[in-house]
């Protein structure tokens, strides 16, 4: 589910800008970066893990569609999924 800064500072009772500034404080990212790390880091786990599509990784992890997770990822990890899927199969094979 989506998860704006507003939302969130409203959990912790900050303001949003109170909020985004001691989340970067304390991990060095915006929130926005450090959600999209996490989703990209479940989705590695997902694809080395099970057998489910592509789509249902980005669904499960947030993205909402396999093109969203496809930019995502290989902005991060210079990868798309399924080369990273075919590269741990290949891996785990041999």
């Amino acid at each position: 589910e989506p998860l704006p800064v507003d939302r969130l500072a409203a959990v912790a009772h900050m303001s949003p800008r109170t909020f985004a500034r001691r989340f970067r404080d304390e991990t060095g990212t915006t929130p926005l970066q450090w959600l999209t790390s996490q989703r990209i880091a479940l989705a590695e786990q997902l694809l080395e893990g099970s057998t489910l599509s592509v789509e249902q990784v980005a669904a499960r992890v947030g993205f909402g569609n396999a093109a969203t997770l496809r930019h995502h990822f290989t902005q991060a990890l210079g990868t798309t999924p399924q080369e990273f899927r075919r590269t741990f199969a290949c891996a785990d094979a041999g």
